[in-house]
């Protein structure tokens, strides 16, 4: 009976080399991206969500982060749990 909320994601790829990564929420055995292919350079960071904007979850909903090399990405996610209805 509760909903949590992400109100940040940040990545930083902490490689020498430009990295992909996808972002997607799995919701029973469906994928939804928040974001895919997106390129981060060499020491740069994407912060995924901004300007006050947020994603609610439903129970169950698991967060994926991905990156197309590994040991490339570092993830730091904000998020407000057990939102009531």
């Amino acid at each position: 009976n509760s909903y949590d909320t992400l109100i940040s994601v940040r990545m930083a790829n902490v490689t020498t080399s430009t990295i992909s990564v996808d972002v997607y929420l799995r919701r029973s055995s469906a994928n939804y991206y928040l974001i895919k292919n997106a390129p981060i350079v060499s020491g740069g960071s994407l912060e995924l969500i901004d300007g006050g904007s947020k994603i609610v979850l439903a129970s169950g909903d698991q967060l994926y982060v991905q990156s197309d090399t590994a040991s490339s990405l570092d993830t730091v996610v904000g998020a407000v749990d057990a939102i009531s209805t």
